[in-house]
């Protein structure tokens, strides 16, 4: 009997490369000294939030002025202060909202190739401008340096499934990050390396009025909807290119 070759479709590959990517993940915090692994997974929910407190403070009209991120993972991101309220709590929020936002976007460019590839290689090209604009201090320079270099590299020099994995990889420690971290989003003062500082809840309630758990929660639920986007736009990305492409015909067995 012949060995059937047919490729798996590429909507199967997506779909097992995030299986995948998650398989991988939860593993690595089962197994001894998975956690030396986890820590710079750990880093790059740090690096995502504090540059999402960036972004969405060029987007209100501040400046991004410097961004630092310490080996204990965690980190500041300065900006100058709008005269806004409501811009001071999009500020806040960016951070908080920040890796569900980035995770949801690579998640559901993930569900096909090209767009992975693309995908994956904006994400190095915007660590690399990170880099030279706003990164102040050397550990920070540093993992933002060589994350970014893998990133571009797998984007154009690895191959189209490759990239698509990283990215769903990437988009899993995102994900989990949202979950794994959330305890932060019902505190209200945070330990920096620079000391005890408000926590971004504690600041959106600060310009906004009410409770820091309420901020909290507003934003948890932003993250979760954000995820469940991303996760419907990959299913339904991958059942559509599934129904596109035609079964292969039988073949005689010989």
């Amino acid at each position: 009997m012949p060995v059937d070759r047919t490729p798996m479709p590429l909507s199967h590959r997506a779909r097992w490369a995030l299986v995948g990517s998650a398989a991988v993940t939860f593993g690595l915090y089962l197994i001894p000294y998975g956690g030396y692994v986890v820590y710079p997974l750990l880093l790059i929910s740090t690096l995502v939030h504090e540059l999402g407190h960036g972004i969405a403070a060029v987007l209100v009209g501040s400046d991004f002025v410097e961004f630092k991120m310490w080996k204990d993972g965690s980190g500041v991101a300065m900006h100058t202060v709008p005269d806004s309220a409501a811009a001071k709590a999009f500020i806040s929020a960016g951070g908080l909202c920040g890796p569900a936002v980035a995770a949801a976007a690579m998640v559901a460019a993930a569900r096909n190739t090209t767009w992975a590839r693309y995908a994956l290689g904006a994400f190095g090209v915007a660590l690399a401008l990170a880099l030279l604009l706003v990164v102040r201090n050397g550990f920070g320079a540093v993992f933002t340096g060589v994350l970014a270099a893998a990133a571009l590299l797998i984007a154009f020099r690895g191959g189209a499934q490759l990239a698509q994995a990283t990215l769903l990889f990437l988009a899993v420690q995102l994900a989990l990050s949202v979950f794994s971290r959330g305890d932060y989003l019902f505190k209200q003062y945070a330990q920096t390396a620079q000391g005890q500082m408000p926590s971004d809840s504690q600041q959106m309630a600060n310009a906004m009025g009410g409770a820091y758990w309420f901020w909290g929660g507003m934003c948890a639920a932003f993250s979760v909807a954000m995820l469940l986007v991303g996760a419907f736009a990959f299913w339904r990305g991958t059942r559509a290119a599934a129904v596109a492409v035609p079964a292969p015909r039988a073949r005689a067995a010989t």
